[in-house]
Order: structure tokens, then C-alpha cells, then sequence
């Protein structure tokens, strides 16, 4: 009985034993797959998670750099050789070498910088050449030059980003200012006729015969023109308009207007007249009259005082403009022309001494007209 019951206890200690071992066999087999499923898990989130951090580490590097290394071919024409276009030329080539350094790219000009001497011929030459180089942009300088690279890249994608065009509107370059709507925009030297008629009568109020000297084969004369008509007609004041296309021809008007008697002469930004300053400054200096002109570079070469923009910022703005345009993907047909404060009058001293006015009362007569007042000497180029 004692060996029957010992038999059965250990019966029972073996069933205990063997569903102990069954219940534990199963647990584990259950650990096992969830710790599994645990490292699966947290290997696929890993990955997941390692191939988001490369992704948007991959981001970041095009973000900051998708354009370096490379280099664009920046083709510049320029109309011809003057004070004002230069400083535009000096500081577009500036600015695009600080843009190359901070960008990490390289903005080539040095193998396509032309200047076309004001010849149409050249200029339609350089054009073509631009074209053929097949450069990333065509920066003109000047309206001549921009209505001729637009011509030339007529039925291209080719963007065309020009500088000191005084009506680009009228010059039939863009649709409006705001718009440009084709592949052309850049940076205009708009001229505020009216302030420039206002500072002529500040300096004389008895002015009473202007004469208006433009160049007609220069379109950013037309509007600037009629504009100072319009203005003398309601001030009652007489006007008489002569005109050149060559240094000659401009000399020879300027003799007109000596011999009409004109009180003061009205420039607007021609490139014509601005070319011929340094050949007539002095006649106008002997016969006492003042040469206001649309431009700080007349007022270098001998006339009395030049009203409009900083040329230096204009060359920065536009080539801050094709990096925008080149780097940035921006389309040149919704580029907005951009114009500029027209505030500054430049004083030439040695002309105003010469045509016998006082330096001091001139400069408070422009004072509540101007936002500053230069003052400069003759000389042949700006130092920039």
C-alpha cells in the first residue's frame, strides 16, 4: 500500500512535471516570436527612420548646394563706351564675382564681354556671337543693345536680362513694367523729367527758353522729351530742340542753341549726348549756360548738374537679377523691371563756378527737391 501510494505520488509528480515542462515550452516558443517580432519591428522603423534622415540629408545638400561647381556663361554687350555704362559694366562684373564666391559657382563673363562702340553692326555681331557661344544669359546694357539682343533671340528660350533701359515699355521690350511677359526683364534708369525741370527753375526761376538737346536715334529720349514739353507748355516757357547722331552733329546743335539764347539746356539719358559732352562742356561754360541732363556721368563730363540713379547700384541689382534668374529657376517673363529712387543730383562745382552761379545757394535751392546732392569735378571715368 505504502509502495502503491509512493507509485502514485511520483505518477503525479511526472503528469505535474511534464505539464510543468509543456507550460513552459510554450511560453518560451510565445517570448521567442515576440521578441522577434520586436527586433523585426524596431529594425524596420530603423531603416525607415535611417532612410528619411538620408533623404532629407540628401535635401539639404541640393537645397545648399544643387548648383555648385557649376559654371554659366554670362554674355554682356554693351552699347558703347561712356562713364555711366561703365560704372553699370564695373559693378554687374563686381557683384556677379562676389554671387560666384558666396554661391559656390562660377558666373563666366570674362570670355563674353563685348562692347559695340554704338555701332548697330557690332552690336548685332555680338549678338550672334553670344548666341553661337550659347550663353546661359545675354545681359545688355543700355536700350540699343537690348532691342538688338532681344531681336537676336527671337524664338529662343534664351533669357535676355538688360540694364539702363530708361522706357523699356515703349522700347517694345516688355509688355509693362510689372509683367514682362516674355523672356526679357532687367533694370530700368527710369528719368523723372518733371524733378529735373523743377531744379532748372529752382536754380533760375527766370528762366524763360530751353533747349532741348537728344539724339533721335535714341528711342529712351522720345518719352523723356515730350515729357519736358509738356512741362514748359504749362509753365509758359519757349523751347527749341536740336538734335545729333554724331559727336560732330551734337557740337554743332549745342552751337544752335549758344546762338538762339537758350537760357538753360535739357538732356534726358542719351547715350549720343552724353558721348559728345566732353567735346562741347566749354562752349556752354563761356556762354553761361547750365546742361541739366538724366545722368551723374554728364555732370563728370562737364555739364552743370545730373539728376537720376546710382549707376553702381543699378549694375549690383542687375546682377543680382540673372543670379536670381539662373540659380533660382525665376522666369525673366515674371520678373518685374526694377527701377530706382531718382533722387540724386549731381553737382559738377567747376562748371557752376564757371557759369557764374553760387555753389551754396544752388544746393539750398535743390535741397527740398532732391533726397541728395553730389557734388563732382570734371573728369573723363567715375572711380568706382
Amino acid at each position: 500500500m505504502k509502495k502503491q501510494m509512493m507509485a502514485m505520488a511520483m505518477a503525479t509528480t511526472m503528469v505535474a512535471a511534464a505539464l510543468s515542462a509543456c507550460g513552459s515550452g510554450s511560453a518560451s516558443t510565445t517570448t521567442a516570436a515576440a521578441t522577434e517580432a520586436a527586433k523585426t519591428e524596431a529594425a524596420t522603423t530603423a531603416a525607415a527612420a535611417e532612410a528619411t534622415t538620408a533623404a532629407a540629408t540628401e535635401a539639404a545638400k541640393e537645397e545648399g548646394s544643387a548648383h555648385a561647381g557649376q559654371t554659366y556663361k554670362v554674355g554682356i554687350m554693351q552699347f558703347m563706351d561712356h562713364p555711366s555704362l561703365n560704372q553699370i559694366a564695373d559693378n554687374l562684373k563686381a557683384e556677379l564675382d562676389a554671387l560666384s564666391d558666396k554661391e559656390g559657382v562660377t558666373f563666366d563673363y570674362q570670355d563674353y564681354d563685348f562692347n559695340g562702340q554704338g555701332d548697330a553692326t557690332t552690336l548685332n555681331q555680338i549678338a550672334a556671337q553670344l548666341i553661337s557661344d550659347q550663353v546661359d544669359v545675354i545681359v545688355p546694357i543700355a536700350t540699343p543693345a537690348a532691342q538688338i539682343a532681344q531681336s537676336a533671340a527671337e524664338g529662343t528660350n534664351l533669357p535676355i536680362v538688360f540694364s539702363a533701359v530708361s522706357d523699356p515699355v515703349s522700347a517694345k521690350l516688355v509688355d509693362s513694367m510689372e509683367k514682362p511677359g516674355a523672356n526679357i526683364t532687367g533694370t530700368s534708369d527710369f528719368l523723372n523729367t518733371n524733378a529735373i525741370m523743377d531744379l532748372m527753375l529752382a536754380a533760375n526761376p527766370d528762366v524763360d527758353y530751353v533747349g532741348l538737346l537728344y539724339s533721335k536715334s535714341e528711342d529712351s529720349s522720345t518719352v523723356p522729351i515730350e515729357d519736358a514739353k509738356k512741362y514748359l507748355d504749362g509753365k509758359g516757357i519757349k523751347y527749341i530742340e536740336k538734335t545729333g547722331t554724331t559727336t560732330d552733329e551734337v557740337s554743332q546743335a549745342v552751337d544752335a542753341l549758344i546762338a538762339e539764347g537758350v537760357d538753360a539746356v535739357f538732356t534726358p539719358t542719351d547715350n549720343t549726348i552724353q558721348k559728345a559732352e566732353l567735346a562741347f562742356y566749354e562752349k556752354l561754360q563761356d556762354a553761361k549756360i547750365p546742361h541739366y541732363a538724366g545722368a551723374d556721368s554728364f555732370a563728370l563730363n562737364g555739364g552743370f548738374c545730373g539728376y537720376g540713379v546710382d549707376y553702381s547700384n543699378l549694375g549690383k541689382a542687375t546682377a543680382d537679377m540673372v543670379a536670381d534668374i539662373l540659380l533660382n529657376g525665376k522666369s525673366p517673363a515674371e520678373v518685374s523691371v526694377e527701377t530706382f529712387d531718382n533722387g540724386i543730383a549731381t553737382i559738377n562745382t567747376d562748371t557752376c563756378a564757371a557759369i557764374g552761379y553760387d555753389l551754396d545757394k544752388v544746393k539750398e535751392a535743390f535741397g527740398p527737391l532732391c533726397t541728395q546732392i553730389v557734388e563732382t569735378t570734371t573728369q573723363k571715368e567715375f572711380n568706382n
